[in-house]
């Protein structure tokens, strides 16, 4: 099969199409025939050689993917067919002709989607989906500050933060990102690079602050998530794009407001990882995959009310892939990159 390949960390000058071997399922997994796969920050990261994938998992890069069922492992348990039209979070291996997937992580793809937007669904929309229900547990009525609302998690969050009856608040970069995240529901939006975020946010909320940040800057926003996080507020750490130090007082700070931090990686909730770690974590990323298939999946097809749907801002062919990673790097994609497989 055709897979997308780096000899070495560095630039997206390294990457390349070659081919490699067709993966074979293994005890309870599901091949899938790839028709499209997304781009991530991650995917970024580890081609510079800063993010290896967790063991056990494939090494050719790619977070999700959706396609159709071309095979089935022994000890599948009867739950899709040949055929099926599905989506999958995967630890990696997405931006290939196939893949194999645990048959928990998938999920059907709705009857009036194509497999381009169903792609951009399972990283960006799984992970927004955990951060708010099961790490925040985000109740209805809550201010949310969210990080990167343009993103393909911020997009989605804004969604699911409305879904939830609560009030999604998002910086961006520029004001044609902030009009795409208010197009999206956000009840406001500020532009980091010229306002104080943590004022126009105060200011917004009459000075109450933000209940939950889902955050993926890190470092270098500390201060000012603290200013605006609300008393016993809940600031989530889900990447570090802005660095990892910290200097100052944070404990102090966030303890005078009885805030608490979390952190979270879905990706590194891999099976290698968890087996010794109790059935709980065995079963983390089904969980999660059964809740959304349940609780939102439904409100993507036509005519549900809300209705959800997916922004992508541009598709591109494997072959150039390079072409992908540059746009991500420049940070000027609004929504998600889709690669389309031949």
């Amino acid at each position: 099969m055709l897979a997308v390949y780096f000899d070495c960390p560095g630039g997206p000058e390294n990457l390349y199409v070659k081919e490699v071997m067709k993966p074979q399922p293994g005890e309870g997994e599901v091949l899938v025939k790839v028709s499209a796969s997304a781009l991530n920050r991650a995917d970024i990261v580890q081609r510079r050689g800063k993010y290896p994938p967790p063991k056990g998992a494939s090494d050719i890069l790619g977070l999700e993917a959706a396609g159709s069922v071309a095979g089935l492992g022994p000890g599948c348990k009867g739950r899709w067919k040949i055929g099926d039209a599905v989506m999958a979070l995967l630890s990696g291996g997405g931006q290939a002709e196939y893949v194999t997937v645990p048959e928990g992580y998938l999920m059907p793809i709705p009857n009036d989607m194509t497999f381009i937007q169903a792609a951009a669904i399972p990283e960006a929309w799984l992970t927004a989906f955990q951060l708010l229900h099961f790490v925040g547990k985000i109740q209805k009525g809550e201010r949310v500050l969210i990080h990167a609302g343009a993103s393909g998690v911020g997009v989605a969050a804004i969604q699911l933060v409305r879904l939830a009856k609560a009030v999604p608040i998002v910086t961006a970069g520029t004001q044609e990102k902030l009009k795409a995240a208010a197009n999206a529901g956000a009840a406001a939006g500020f532009n980091y690079k010229s306002e104080d975020f943590s004022e126009k946010v105060l200011e917004f909320t009459q000075g109450a602050g933000v209940d939950i940040i889902l955050d993926c800057v890190g470092g270098s926003y500390w201060e000012k998530n603290l200013s605006c996080l609300s008393t016993d507020g809940r600031w989530i750490v889900y990447g570090l794009l802005g660095g990892g130090e910290v200097h100052g007082d944070l404990f102090a700070r966030l303890l005078s407001k009885r805030g608490s931090i979390h952190t979270s990686l879905l990706r590194s909730r891999d099976k290698e990882a968890i087996i010794f770690k109790m059935l709980f974590f065995l079963q983390y990323k089904e969980r999660l995959v059964k809740a959304f298939t349940e609780d939102v999946l439904p409100y993507f097809s036509r005519g549900a009310s809300p209705h959800l749907e997916t922004l992508i801002d541009s598709i591109y062919p494997l072959h150039e892939i390079a072409e992908a990673h540059r746009l991500m790097e420049e940070n000027k994609n609004i929504g998600k990159i889709v690669i389309e497989m031949p």
